[in-house]
């Protein structure tokens, strides 16, 4: 009896302990806080741009003549209008125009004593040029008025321009381009010099009035750009042989010259009429080479295998594709390409694209073999270590400004 009254006591406050809800405290979780993890900074893209140079702008009396309006006066544009897009493409396109333009009172005129009216200044700067080098054989052909008239021309179109000069203080001055790319401008120094004059004396109250070729002064007048703040310098040089492939010592001593010195980018050549080659010698800024184009034949002129060879109807554009790859980095050239051009003296000396006339014969007087021919001609000079571009190059960014050299 006891024990069985003590089961059913122990059972009686079991069944009562599990009737009483059991409490459980009440945790309150602490709140997660989103942490966001902050990405390194984008990397920023290098600032590209490509300057296009062209061959010798020579207006031999046809050419002239196939200028002529019927009002009396000259319009180039339709000689030109077949490399728009490619000047327009362009960030920065630099011409060379061999010839000076006439002083006021006096006519143009072709071969021997050239003289350029000042509407040829006019239509580059209308097609899209920026600027040209001006030292040349015939740069004095007109004399030191020709020289004033030339540049005068050029001020009042906004072009920029070097290798003549009118006073021994804008001499000095290198002609600057500054392109506003990336995280602040890049400047571009052009420096341009000639072999000679013809034999034409340089004035001897002027003779800063044309640069004439000397390697110690090109390599310190592009020293002395950079250390005023150029990125990039560009040297035109008008020298060598006329009418042939084959370069001269004074071409290929002074290119060297500019490379090793580690100041200059890139050499472009003038005056042999014909294309020449392409190379890239070692040296240039940094060590990391520098490339040289030694002729780039006639871009606009009369002369053909009529007069001279049939090699002068033929031009080179040089498009040279320039980066800084990172910011406050060294600005470099990391590509030259060429296009052949051509000039088509049936049509009234229209100027074109080999590329694109090949692709359409029947816009020329010139047969598709003819074009082809004059195609080769161009592969053969330039050689291979620069590959050929068939299509325009596209802007990247607003035109340059065009800094003034003045007359001070």
């Amino acid at each position: 009896m006891l024990l069985a009254a003590t089961v059913a006591s122990v059972t009686s406050v079991t069944a009562c302990s599990s009737a009483v809800p059991e409490v459980v405290p009440t945790v309150t979780a602490a709140p997660v806080l989103a942490v966001e993890k902050s990405s390194p900074p984008a990397p920023a893209p290098p600032a590209t741009f490509t300057v296009v140079a062209a061959g010798d702008v020579l207006t031999h009396t046809p050419v002239l003549d196939s200028a002529a309006t019927d009002g009396g006066s000259t319009d180039f544009t339709p000689l030109l209008a077949g490399l728009d897009a490619w000047v327009a493409g362009a960030d920065l396109a630099l011409c060379h125009l061999e010839i000076p333009v006439t002083p006021e009172g006096t006519n143009p005129s072709g071969y021997p004593v050239f003289g350029a009216p000042a509407t040829l200044v006019r239509d580059l700067a209308e097609q899209g040029w920026d600027g040209c080098s001006t030292a040349s054989n015939h740069a004095l052909d007109r004399g030191f008025a020709g020289v004033v008239a030339t540049l005068d021309a050029f001020d009042e179109h906004g072009l920029g321009h070097v290798g003549t000069a009118r006073t021994a203080g804008e001499q000095t001055r290198p002609q600057l381009y500054e392109l506003a790319r990336g995280t602040r401008p890049i400047t571009v120094a052009h420096l341009s010099a000639t072999y000679g004059t013809n034999g034409l004396p340089i004035p001897a109250d002027a003779p800063w009035s044309v640069d004439l070729i000397d390697a110690d002064a090109l390599v310190k007048a592009a020293g002395t750009a950079r250390h005023d703040g150029a990125d990039l310098v560009l040297v035109s040089l008008h020298a060598g042989t006329e009418y042939t492939e084959t370069l001269t010592t004074e071409q290929t001593e002074v290119a060297a010259e500019l490379a090793s010195s580690g100041a200059v980018d890139l050499v472009i050549g003038h005056h042999a009429h014909v294309p020449q080659r392409i190379e890239r010698l070692d040296g240039g800024p940094g060590g990391a080479g520098m490339w040289v184009a030694f002729g780039l034949g006639n871009l606009l002129s009369n002369q053909s295998a009529e007069c001279c060879d049939e090699r002068t109807s033929n031009g080179v554009l040089l498009t040279a594709t320039v980066e800084r790859r990172r910011p406050g980095g060294p600005v470099v050239v990391t590509e030259v390409t060429w296009t052949a051009t051509t000039v088509d003296r049936a049509a009234g000396h229209r100027v074109r694209a080999l590329p694109e006339a090949l692709a359409d014969p029947g816009a020329s007087t010139l047969d598709r073999d003819e074009l082809a021919r004059r195609d080769q001609h161009v592969r053969d000079a330039v050689g291979d270590e620069a590959r050929e571009r068939r299509k325009p190059p596209q802007p990247t960014g607003e035109p340059p400004n065009v800094v003034p050299r003045g007359k001070a």
